[in-house]
């Protein structure tokens, strides 16, 4: 397949405290149906989430954004949704859900190369120059 085809995409936020509504961005899902491709690409900033709440549960954030690139990029970790089609799976992860790590609404846009896309979102949108 060559040329630019239609990709989808959305931002994985973490809402440390559901009440209070204040997010960072912690990782990108990038889905194309042209290329049955999706992943999940995280990076999180400690330093960011301790400060909208200073007793949140980082190793419990890590592994559910974790849990979300498994499923999300496939194979044996992702248990039973691996054998899923890639569409599904995305619709799925983009479900709104009232969770600590939440998926944010979804975008699109055109791309050659859906994996240089996820980590161009992953730099653009959730890494924060230091």
């Amino acid at each position: 397949m060559s040329g630019r085809e239609v990709f989808e995409y959305a931002l994985l936020r973490v809402v440390p405290r559901i009440e209070r509504g204040e997010q960072i961005n912690a990782g990108v899902l990038v889905y194309c149906r042209a290329h049955s491709y999706l992943c999940a690409r995280t990076h999180l900033d400690e330093r960011r989430l301790l400060a909208l709440d200073p007793d949140a549960d980082v190793a419990g954030v890590r592994a559910a954004l974790r849990a979300v690139e498994e499923l999300g990029c496939g194979g044996a970790r992702a248990g039973q949704a691996a054998g899923d089609d890639v569409g599904r799976r995305f619709r799925w992860l983009v479900a709104p859900r009232s969770t600590v790590v939440q998926p944010g609404p979804v975008h699109s846009g055109l791309t050659e190369d859906p994996g240089a896309e996820a980590e161009r979102l992953l730099g653009l949108l959730v890494r924060v120059p230091a």
